[in-house]
């Protein structure tokens, strides 16, 4: 606590800032709220920065980005010269005051910065860095995080973010910054005036829809010929409305309702506090306007916009499409429409990418249509390497789609992110594809289990939070680990792979994954950006009440162990 103390009172000498100050003042006759905020450093990692708004060491603040950057900044000048970054922004509360001290503090470094002068997807932004050949970049956003988050995404120069040897290189120089001497920083109006700082064009913008509009599947003929969709939009008082809208228009989606109080951008998402298009709680405003305009399908993207859930009407309810079942059914589509352009020798050289907690339909998937499947570790920034690395053989055309179950989708190579408006456009259009023969995207899915056998999935996340969740956490990994069950819910463990130690040349990960009989498995892993440790329950059966009750009892013994 003497350390926490001592922070405190560095911090009450040095914040200016009259929100930041006040709450400091109160902190001090809270002795829980001074260990939370300061009793460590907002961790650095392929995420870049995440953490909750306020005064203190492990919070978001203008103090702490100011850090980041200036580790980041001495990064950029040491391994590139003449270094530029390009910086976006969503909806996020303090996100517009973070993007301005990132800027004052790169271009006080000689850091050239190119920044988005209004909220823009994190899509945009990776195009931004590739377009404008920036050395790295920067997304002020806490992404489907609660209210109260921000965060700080970091980016290479390909436009994905940053792998484990760039974080690894960038923590280290912010730990030799102080974060009240250390940063060095200049004006935002002098550094725009020497033309350090620049706001990015709308020729950037158009250039990436211009990119999104050039991944359709659907040819000109089948788009001009396709019965008008009705569509309900909400972008959850995020960064989608203008991107999103524009691709849809390109494409002929023109009957779109938004929902009205959730169009506007706004930080503290009044009427969805946890923004997350997985959950039926952030949807229940665009379902019940659904109830009332009755379309053929709801869509919703995250704050930032790289992330999109959708909901169709199932009998006298609307059915949330899951991430994974959603990735199968854009890939099927994705797959149909190119196999017959070019012919099934031809899809033989195509390449999926999904994750390893992923669902395992795509492999019945893909050897329905003859192409490759590789999979990664969680987070689309190793996605974005398998596209990488086809580029580097000179191979990119053969990347064919992308995934992970958490709703992020990819189907080109324009970007190195998860595109919601990428997404959405192909869920559009596979929607109007499935209508034109009598079907909806529930329907289709089902059609899909009908041929492939259930392949069902649920992701359970557990919250540990504060100083005692994470010893809790790694406790609990821990154990795991040391004395892993023989059973769940009854299927006998027949293996158990620890990918700390890395697998099938996979980077080195905290994730166990336990191989259960009858081609069923449970993966273990927590969260890199939230205090929650997450279970992936993989459920496979001939039928779907077989596969249901499966599932059932695996969150149960999911939960057990988690209690």
């Amino acid at each position: 606590m003497t350390r926490e103390i001592e922070l405190l009172d560095q911090w009450l000498e040095n914040v200016v800032e009259d929100d930041l100050r006040t709450e400091l003042e109160a902190m001090k006759d809270d002795e829980k709220a001074v260990i939370e905020a300061f009793h460590q450093d907002l961790e650095f990692g392929t995420a870049g920065l995440r953490g909750i708004l306020g005064a203190g060491t492990n919070r978001m603040n203008v103090y702490t980005v100011g850090r980041a950057t200036q580790g980041f900044a001495d990064y950029l000048n040491a391994n590139f010269d003449n270094p530029s970054v390009a910086i976006g922004r969503d909806s996020r509360n303090k996100g517009a005051d973070f993007v301005r001290r990132a800027a004052e503090v790169f271009a006080a470094n000689g850091v050239k910065v190119y920044a988005y002068p209004r909220i823009e997807p994190v899509p945009a932004a990776s195009w931004a860095i590739r377009d404008l050949q920036c050395s790295g970049g920067v997304c002020v956003t806490a992404s489907h995080n609660p209210a109260p988050y921000n965060g700080y995404k970091a980016y290479g120069p390909d436009g994905c973010q940053i792998a484990t040897e760039a974080a690894d290189a960038i923590s280290a120089a912010i730990a030799k910054v102080d974060t009240f001497t250390g940063v060095k920083s200049m004006p935002f109006e002098d550094a725009l005036e020497e033309g350090l700082v620049e706001w990015i064009g709308e020729d950037v913008l158009d250039r990436y829809i211009d990119a999104v509009e050039a991944l359709s599947v659907a040819s000109p003929e089948d788009i001009a010929a396709a019965k008008p969709l009705k569509l309900v939009y909400t972008p959850l008082n995020g960064s989608g409305m203008e991107c999103v809208s524009r691709i849809l228009d390109r494409v002929g989606i023109t009957d779109v309702t938004v929902v009205p109080e959730q169009a506007e951008p706004d930080g503290d998402f009044p009427t969805c506090p946890y923004p997350n298009p997985e959950i039926r709680e952030a949807l229940e405003r665009g379902i019940a306007l659904c109830e009332e305009v009755h379309p053929d399908l709801l869509l919703a993207t995250d704050p930032d916009a790289d992330r999109v859930g959708a909901a169709v009407k199932d009998g006298d309810d609307y059915l949330l499409i899951t991430g994974n079942e959603m990735g199968v059914l854009l890939l099927d589509y994705i797959a149909n429409l190119t196999s017959a352009s070019i012919g099934a020798d031809a899809m033989k050289r195509k390449v999926a990418v999904t994750t390893i907690v992923s669902s395992v339909m795509v492999d019945a998937v893909a050897a329905q249509y003859g192409f490759e499947v590789r999979r990664v570790l969680t987070g689309f920034k190793y996605i974005g390497g398998i596209i990488a690395e086809l580029e580097a053989a000179g191979e990119a055309d053969r990347f064919l789609f992308g995934f992970e179950e958490s709703y992020g989708y990819l189907s080109g190579t324009h970007v190195r992110d998860k595109d919601a408006v990428n997404a959405s456009m192909l869920i559009c259009q596979m929607a109007q594809y499935y209508r034109a023969q009598g079907m909806n995207l529930a329907d289709a899915m089902r059609a899909l289990y009908e041929r492939h056998g259930y392949f069902l999935n649920k992701t359970l996340s557990f919250t540990f939070p504060g100083v005692e969740g994470g010893q809790k956490m790694k406790a609990l990994m821990d154990g795991l680990r040391a004395t892993p069950p023989a059973e769940f819910a009854g299927c006998k463990v027949n293996s158990v792979v620890d990918y700390a130690t890395g697998v099938d040349g996979l980077p080195a990960a905290n994730v166990v994954e336990f191989g259960l009989e009858g081609g069923n498995k449970v993966i273990i892993r927590p969260s890199g950006t939230e205090p929650k440790v997450k279970a992936y329950l993989f459920a496979k059966r001939q039928t779907r009440a077989e596969a249901e009750q499966l599932l059932a009892d695996l969150e149960k013994a999911a939960s057990d162990i988690m209690a």
